[in-house]
């Protein structure tokens, strides 16, 4: 039997779309159609209503929380085109910045790594990708990928930070001491409306930082619903998560990776007769690409909307259209 299970009471009047909680796991955060993001002191199995944000013009999506070295800081995004962070500042919340340059719903939000800087990828249902970077003087730049999915995008997730060196020659790990990590290469993978994923990387040899397709993969045969990139930081482990209106849950595993992933019924990918499915590189990128080998897990009878990875990378918690929550281990 499952224990310690709190329940929220949001209040929310509507839909709620996303929950989220911050670095340490006290404080919650919801968004829902009622236009409003909630967020919500959780300690002690308790619930404070800290603050009630009414900027969004619309339903909002998606909540994501920054790493605690960057302060109290919450991005949310809606149906309004608007992508908001918010900050607490001297106990109370409110808006330090909106970015508008979407022309149409911003479907999801996701800080970098804290290693990254302050950095923040959005993807919209126009097709295109924003990433929104802070500097020193917390002035912020916006670096888009236009036509990054046909149709739309609907999720995005970064990888750890690792040194690139490492992720193409996971030998020198035995050779290297930490101190050593100072080329951590920047990354994310997107999923869409094409039915396709993609990995992103920011290529910066011309002196001005632009993001490059690095490696496509094809599995699913609707809408990727969601992507999520694995936080283990273990070199020769690096794993993606998918998801998508198919009903497949897929993981993809780097070619660097040999062991063999053996969670719930892989009969799906083994089968001869099941789709075909392949990671295509492009020439230009092939300094930074890597091929992926991907594993159906299962293949549900109705949409899969969500997959998380726990801290250590462990754990896979997946939920769908079913209304049901599994736990992949």
């Amino acid at each position: 039997m499952v224990s310690g299970i709190q329940t929220i009471d949001t209040n929310h009047e509507d839909m709620i779309h996303d929950a989220q909680l911050d670095y340490y796991g006290t404080t919650l955060a919801t968004a829902s159609s009622d236009h409003s993001v909630k967020i919500f002191d959780i300690r002690n199995k308790k619930q404070v209503l800290i603050a009630h944000l009414r900027e969004h013009q619309g339903p909002v999506w998606s909540l994501s929380w920054s790493h605690p070295m960057y302060g109290s800081l919450l991005a949310s995004c809606g149906y309004d085109r608007k992508v908001i962070i918010w900050q607490q500042i001297s106990g109370r919340w409110g808006k330090v910045f909106e970015y508008c340059e979407h022309a149409s719903s911003v479907n999801c939000v996701c800080w970098a790594p804290h290693s990254y800087g302050l950095m923040l990828a959005c993807g919209s249902s126009d097709g295109t990708i924003s990433i929104l970077v802070s500097d020193e003087t917390q002035s912020w730049r916006a670096f888009r990928i236009s036509d990054a999915h046909s149709v739309g995008v609907n999720s995005v997730s970064w990888a750890p930070s690792i040194d690139a060196e490492f992720i193409f020659n996971p030998s020198l790990v035995t050779t290297t001491t930490n101190n050593s990590l100072h080329h951590p290469i920047k990354r994310f993978v997107s999923g869409g409306c094409d039915s396709l994923i993609k990995i992103w990387r920011e290529d910066v040899s011309s002196g001005n930082p632009e993001w490059v397709e690095e490696t496509r993969l094809d599995g699913h045969t609707d809408w990727v619903r969601d992507v999520a990139w694995c936080p283990s930081l273990n070199i020769s482990r690096q794993l993606i998560a998918s998801c998508g209106q198919d009903g497949r849950l897929i993981i993809w595993q780097s070619a660097n990776n040999d062991n063999e992933i053996r969670m719930m019924n892989t009969s799906t990918a083994n089968n001869p007769n099941s789709n075909e499915i392949e990671s295509k590189d492009f020439p230009s990128t092939t300094q930074y690409s890597t091929f992926w080998r991907p594993t159906i897990l299962y293949t549900y009878s109705d949409v899969v909307w969500n997959v998380s990875w726990s801290v250590t990378g462990n754990i896979l918690a997946v939920s769908g259209g079913d209304n049901k929550f599994e736990v992949v281990s």
